[in-house]
């Protein structure tokens, strides 16, 4: 594999050390800002709301430059971000260091994706897009631990100076390693919204929304039901997130690896043994051992979905992939919010810890009867296309046209 991918999974490890280690240190966040815990939430879910809509907003502003200089600028901006959250004077200034960071992710997540596929051979390009992924999963067990431990030890903003730095190191990797290609002869707005009249491109984000969320559906809520359910203690929880992270990083390799040799049944089994898992942690939950290898296979199921939803939708948007896959990015954002709110509801409503289980894997099975139905609109396609080709003998005079 080029080691362009290097530099692309460096700005992913940053990307995804931000985005959950708030989490970690959201507490002292609160106090030294003295708001409340549900207002320094807002953290969280400003974040997410940057990268649903600056996914797509910096995409088409970047289709008048070139893929490298576009991954430049938005490594660039994720340093000025976690900068302006390290030196916030003001909860204000906080939150708006975190949108800022925020706009760089989904764009870049898209962008690399597309960058990532086209340095490899066709037959590889989901390991390609698993592999920049893995920056992300390497976030979850090293990152974010790391993070949360520094921001306790030495404070929150020595946290995201740090991550400044790793975008830093993005930064210079990206300019670097990755090649410059110029800018794509066909790229424009126009010629990038064309994709999205393809309702399989539609199928696939939502495919996105519905699949990755049902993991967010339980995570959200695991240290409630981690504690109050399988009996852990608070201080056990950081450990439990590190066998998730874990688990997500093999998913994510294998999900690469399979999706290159069968795309639609490495997501068939994926979702169909994840919508299982799921209704399964509702049980497994009340028991300490088995709640820790069912979280662990929940990382890596949710994670094996990701290649393959990525690169279907490269696929399904092939003429002008960079806006399509940079939107399926805010999909996971998407999913995850949605997911989110969906298990917070049930619990309010008396279900308990474990209800959200369920909620998610209502969500994962629903994306995988939407990817049956993809893969018959996608066999129907390409039947069609077939007969229209071999519709006429090869031997046969052509029919004089009409005047």
């Amino acid at each position: 594999m080029p080691l362009a991918l290097l530099a692309l999974a460096i700005g992913a490890f940053g990307i995804g050390t931000t985005e959950f280690v708030i989490m970690g240190v959201l507490p002292e966040v609160a106090g030294d800002f003295g708001v409340s815990i549900p207002t320094a939430g807002l953290l969280v879910s400003g974040y997410a709301l940057g990268v649903v809509l600056g996914a797509p907003l910096l995409t088409v502003l970047g289709t008048r430059v070139s893929r490298k200089k576009m991954l430049m600028f938005l490594m660039g901006l994720f340093v000025v971000g976690n900068t302006l959250s390290a030196l916030a004077p003001s909860f204000g200034v906080m939150l708006a260091g975190r949108v800022v960071a925020s706009l760089a992710h989904g764009a870049f997540f898209g962008i690399g994706s597309v960058v990532a596929a086209g340095l490899v051979a066709p037959e590889k390009k989901a390991s390609a897009i698993s592999l920049m992924f893995t920056g992300l999963t390497v976030a979850n067990v090293v990152g974010v631990p790391l993070g949360t431990y520094i921001g306790q030890a030495a404070g929150w903003r020595v946290t995201f100076a740090a991550v400044a730095v790793l975008g830093v190191a993005g930064l210079l990797g990206v300019a670097r390693l990755v090649p410059e290609t110029g800018r794509p002869e066909s790229a424009s707005v126009r010629t990038e919204l064309a994709a999205f009249r393809n309702a399989q491109v539609w199928i696939a984000m939502a495919m996105t929304v519905l699949g990755f969320g049902g993991v967010f559906a339980a995570v959200t809520y695991i240290t409630p039901m981690m504690t109050e359910v399988a009996g852990y203690s608070a201080g056990a929880v950081t450990w439990l997130l590190v066998l998730f992270g874990a688990g997500m990083f093999l998913g994510n390799l294998v999900g690469g690896r399979f999706a290159d040799r069968a795309l639609m049944p490495m997501l068939f089994t994926a979702l169909g043994a994840l919508s299982l898992t799921l209704l399964l942690f509702t049980a497994t939950a009340h028991h300490k051992v088995l709640a820790a290898i069912t979280l662990t296979l929940v990382g890596a199921l949710g994670f094996a979905t990701v290649p393959p939803l990525q690169k279907w939708v490269l696929d399904q948007a092939s003429a002008a992939p960079t806006l399509a896959s940079a939107a399926n990015i805010g999909a996971f954002n998407l999913g995850n919010a949605l997911a989110a709110w969906l298990g917070g509801v049930v619990i309010s409503a008396g279900f308990g810890y474990t209800s959200p289980n369920w909620v998610g894997a209502l969500l994962t099975g629903s994306a995988l009867l939407l990817s049956f139905l993809a893969a018959f609109l996608d066999r129907r396609t390409r039947s069609a296309g077939r007969v229209v080709t071999g519709s006429a003998p090869a031997d046969s005079a052509p029919v004089p046209a009409r005047r």
